[in-house]
């Protein structure tokens, strides 16, 4: 009876230090998970479903990384908040961030790059009578803080031949770009191509329609977004960089092959928007992530013959060090094998 007794407490010891040892690989597991933010660089559009999605589906949290993904307020402010550590990671326009590197000293880098190809582009009602960028002369642009389309449009105006002088640009909230648009208090909104699906889904309910006018037609071809993170990071923990661009790869890849998951993960993210509009946005982002050129290089890597066109571009737009390498500002050797 004594040993039955004595026999029952020991299995009831071991299973008590079963349940605990489970518990703690648990805790344990859920201390290792680091808390980071990933920033976009606008609203959270479909453009974004990937990351959403790669959220959703626990492609960080598989990384040992807990993240939070959360809107942006132009690249500017995205590669400040990166900068001053108030974000880990974040999109960002290159242009925007080359500048930011060389004029105010910011401590950030690209560690890959994310489109290929430039999304630019003016966004004008097909009623207005604006058929070409030449045609915005003397025209009100709406635009947003460090917003891209501004840093690049003394090019673009010069490709055109018009004076960059003779627009007025407008200060707006990038949320009402579209609506002010439509009710034709600018005359034209400089957006990406991928935000034209429910810009002109929300026109033709008002009885308009919207007309994209791409920089890329005059010949600027130019690397766009990149994913960029702190250089404090990178020295201190390269691995957590390693880590978060398997999920940036995972998430990409993913989407590309699930976009209507992609999307509805997204809606359940962000509610506010329409499954129609995610699809829309994000097909037209597929594009300019996968395409011929970024096929033809390792994933996320930047073609050096490209990469010093876009920065000629940025200097001379920005009045910036004509000799400056470009190549200072990337660092892709934390990016997985495709």
């Amino acid at each position: 009876m004594k040993t039955r007794k004595f026999s029952e407490f020991v299995r009831s010891v071991a299973l008590a230090a079963l349940v605990f040892g489970v518990s703690a690989v648990s805790s344990k597991n859920a201390s290792a998970q680091q808390q980071v933010q990933f920033m976009m660089d606008f609203l959270p559009s479909g453009e974004y479903a990937a990351f959403y999605g790669g959220w959703a589906k626990g492609f960080w949290k598989e990384e040992g990384i807990d993240i939070t993904v959360t809107r942006g307020y132009g690249s500017s402010d995205t590669v400040t908040k990166v900068a001053n550590g108030a974000a880990e990671f974040g999109i960002s326009d290159l242009g925007s961030m080359m500048t930011a590197r060389q004029r105010a000293g910011a401590p950030v880098k690209a560690i890959s790059s994310l489109y290929t190809y430039s999304p630019h582009s003016f966004f004008v009602l097909e009623s207005s009578g604006i058929n070409s960028i030449k045609d915005l002369a003397g025209k009100r642009l709406g635009i947003t803080p460090g917003n891209s389309h501004r840093i690049y449009f003394p090019e673009v105006a010069k490709r055109v031949g018009i004076d960059e002088n003779s627009i007025t640009w407008v200060s707006v909230d990038g949320s009402a770009m579209g609506t002010l648009l439509i009710q034709k208090k600018i005359d034209a909104a400089p957006l990406y191509t991928i935000h034209h699906y429910f810009n002109n889904k929300a026109a033709k309910m008002a009885g308009e329609s919207i007309k994209i006018l791409p920089y890329v037609e005059t010949g600027f071809k130019i690397y766009s977004s990149v994913i960029l993170t702190n250089e404090k990071i990178i020295a201190q923990n390269p691995e957590l960089v390693k880590a978060f661009l398997r999920g940036v790869q995972r998430s990409l890849l993913w989407a590309r092959d699930n976009r209507e998951e992609a999307c509805k993960l997204h809606v359940e993210k962000v509610p506010t928007i329409a499954l129609d509009d995610c699809l829309g946005s994000l097909n037209a982002t597929m594009d300019l992530v996968f395409n011929k050129d970024s096929e033809g290089s390792a994933f996320g890597k930047f073609d050096p013959a490209r990469l010093k066109f876009t920065y000629q571009v940025v200097a001379k737009a920005q009045d910036l060090k004509p000799d400056w390498d470009p190549q200072q500002a990337v660092d892709t050797s934390f990016l997985p094998p495709r």
